[in-house]
């Protein structure tokens, strides 16, 4: 379905498809990615053109490469390894070639377990072949013998993997004229890699300028995305109201709740009030278990985890980069209070039903001045506005991670994640010992 989907696409965007049959990789050790890639040897064979240029799908083109057709019968860049890489060719197709690397392909190594491991060991002396020069005069470059391979520049295979290493590129950005996006998962049209990969913007650039080809694909955008991003936009929001509805006012109106606010709001912040310790006996403080506040800790990262993990399997991975850095806040905050506040509110139902054994605390104690008539606390604790402080500082810190690197230049992918999983643990792990601790609080103060 997606490949049919890829081909419209192309086709609607003036591309000539044709189909090919599926050339098996003979290498029993390979990853798993790697079941279709010999497939790529069949360019050689396409006799029907003087020249082709190869180019991997994870590759753009970002100025001319005309000046590639002027190159020698096989033409490849030279990595840093000394070997070359597949990911942008020049070929000269010939059946005689193509036929001999047929007779070959199950003998040759091939030290990736795909057609460049292959293509390294069918092209022995390919790193002491001549760097090809475009810019020889065009009578020198008609009059000269056809080389039998030739390296490409950096220019025309600029890796990402490298300007990663050394956070810039080696050569002359302006004279770019392939970027190729090398790192594994990290590729350009997964939204997150834009928060990662400073290189990505150049592809998300030349995404926001395509036309519109088939309806609804103006930018880059799938219309059948669409759909199931405005589905994913709406659904936690109805969630939480259904949930607020099925919470709050299903048992008291809603006018009671803006009551109950304006007295928060009036009543300020006083002394923290709670049970004394004296006031507890033995016999009651074991009640509490000693492992509680172990289980809070473990279901606070079980929920955080489930709540980050969910939303990536949900949002489309080739949605705009603000459309799902949005989608996975609304998701994983969404997620997480649902998954954290369902256990506190067991938490919660335990210490009610332990209060309301013979011998234990009133449910509204004298501490905390309880007004029966009005329905209300006329005092807040501290411990509820030092609640609210702490979860819109971390909401602050959570939204302000992803800018960080812009805000510091930093470039580099490491420095970059670096940044997000201190800022991740700075948000999560203060939350879990103060959820745990508010755990202890509720669960006390019923106890």
């Amino acid at each position: 379905m997606v490949v049919l989907c890829s081909v419209s696409f192309l086709q609607a965007d003036g591309w000539i498809v044709e189909k090919i049959s599926l050339l098996a990789n003979p290498n029993q050790v390979r990853p798993k990615r790697f079941w279709g890639v010999y497939t790529k040897l069949k360019v050689f064979n396409m006799t029907s053109y003087k020249k082709v240029v190869y180019l991997d799908a994870d590759t753009i083109v970002v100025k001319s490469i005309e000046d590639l057709f002027k190159c020698g019968k096989f033409c490849a860049n030279l990595k840093h390894s000394e070997r070359l890489n597949s990911g942008v060719m020049v070929v000269e197709p010939s059946e005689k070639v193509f036929n001999d690397m047929m007779s070959k392909v199950t003998t040759l190594p091939s030290y990736t377990g795909g057609d460049q491991g292959f293509l390294n060991s069918y092209y022995v002396g390919f790193a002491n072949a001549h760097v090809y020069k475009p810019n020889l005069p065009s009578d020198i470059l008609n009059s000269r013998k056809v080389p039998e391979m030739e390296r490409l520049s950096t220019l025309y295979n600029a890796d990402v993997g490298l300007y990663m290493l050394a956070n810039k590129w080696m050569v002359d950005e302006k004279e770019l004229r392939v970027i190729h996006y090398t790192l594994g998962p990290l590729k350009p049209w997964d939204w997150w890699t834009s928060w990662l990969l400073k290189p990505v913007d150049v592809w998300q650039n030349v995404r926001l300028q395509l036309q519109e080809s088939l309806p609804g694909t103006g930018g880059g955008k799938n219309s059948k995305d669409e759909l199931l991003v405005k589905f994913l936009y709406l659904f936690p929001l109805l969630l939480v109201a259904f949930c607020y509805y099925r919470s709050f006012l299903q048992t008291q109106s809603l006018w009671h709740h803006v009551r109950q606010l304006y007295y928060k709001i009036r009543g300020g912040v006083l002394a923290y009030a709670s049970v004394p310790p004296s006031a507890v006996s033995s016999s009651q403080q074991l009640k509490v278990p000693a492992y509680l506040g172990a289980i809070s800790v473990c279901a606070c990262f079980a929920a955080a985890l489930v709540s980050l993990g969910l939303p990536l399997l949900l949002i489309p991975h080739q949605v705009m980069p603000w459309t799902g850095l949005l989608l996975m806040y609304e998701w994983t905050f969404t997620l997480f209070f649902l998954l954290f506040g369902s256990y506190l509110h067991l938490v919660y139902q335990w210490g009610r039903v332990a209060a309301n054994q013979p011998g234990q605390y009133p449910a509204h104690p004298a501490s905390l001045d309880y007004e029966p008539g009005k329905g209300h606390q006329r005092q807040q604790s501290c411990c509820d506005n030092a609640a609210w402080y702490y979860g819109l500082g971390m909401a602050f810190l959570a939204i302000a991670a992803p800018a960080l690197p812009g805000i510091f230049g930093v470039t580099s992918l490491f420095l970059r994640l670096h940044l997000n999983y201190v800022m991740a643990l700075d948000v999560y792990l203060p939350c879990g010992f103060d959820f745990t601790q508010k755990t202890r609080i509720f669960n006390y103060a019923y106890v």
